[in-house]
């Protein structure tokens, strides 16, 4: 075989391994957000229509809640449905735009298509921890920002009948994934010191790998009907 044989199969292989690079960072960049983007769509208009139709699954009440002078969601006998969504969530920070919707399990298939609410987790606005997951990039990047989050930023979510507003407690604390017990009932190294209504929210750390997780702790702080209009958190 000459040398000038030699030199085009290397540079023939090397355009088509720069061909296939190049194509596999626009899908990663571009078209899982663009998929994203679409799936996204189709939970949110899903919940709408539950809404619009009186559909909202709420599982009851925890057997340790105890009485709140705030109002809470009235029971109804459906519990979340796995890969479904049942409620929206928004981080004013983040910006007017940002609005997400929540869906039952952490799996990939689930990610793509919004968040993920930790199963077994507290439901939406009881006592325990409800723990929710999303990515940092990719499928829309709905956690790209996760680092700029500080304590006393607001993370509101409906369920399509009550507003829940949570109060973030500090900064993002990054552990490895093995770390569970940030979504423990009472999340350890959040700083609660006992039973209450909590958040956590975890995505992936650094910004384009998974090494290490990036988590946030939040507490109820107010909730109010969806009838009386937006909460405070999305004016202040």
């Amino acid at each position: 075989m000459s040398v000038r044989l030699i030199v085009r199969t290397f540079s023939e292989l090397c355009i088509t391994a720069g061909a296939l690079i190049i194509l596999f960072v626009v899908y990663v960049l571009f078209w899982t957000g663009v998929k994203a983007a679409g799936a996204t769509e189709g939970q949110i208009d899903t919940l709408q229509n539950q809404w619009a139709r009186g559909a909202v699954s709420v599982p009851g009440p925890n057997a340790t809640d105890t009485p709140s002078s705030a109002p809470t969601p009235s029971p109804a006998p459906a519990a979340y449905r796995d890969g479904k969504p049942f409620a929206m969530l928004y981080i004013p920070r983040f910006g007017k735009g940002w609005e997400w919707p929540v869906l039952e399990n952490t799996e990939v298939k689930t990610l793509q298509k919004g968040l993920g609410h930790y199963r077994g987790t507290a439901p939406l606005g009881r006592v325990g921890n409800f723990a929710v997951a999303g990515h940092r990039r990719t499928y829309g990047d709905p956690f790209k920002d996760f680092p700029t989050l500080h304590r006393g930023d607001a993370v509101v979510l409906t369920d399509g009948t009550t507003w829940f507003t949570y109060r973030i407690e500090k900064k993002p604390y990054r552990t490895v994934p093995s770390d569970t017990g940030v979504i423990d009932a009472v999340p350890r190294k959040s700083g609660f010191d006992g039973p209450g209504r909590y958040l956590t929210l975890t995505t992936c750390d650094p910004e384009w790998g998974s090494s290490h997780r990036l988590i946030v702790w939040a507490h109820l702080d107010a909730t109010q009907p969806v009838t009386d209009g937006g909460p405070a958190a999305f004016h202040s």
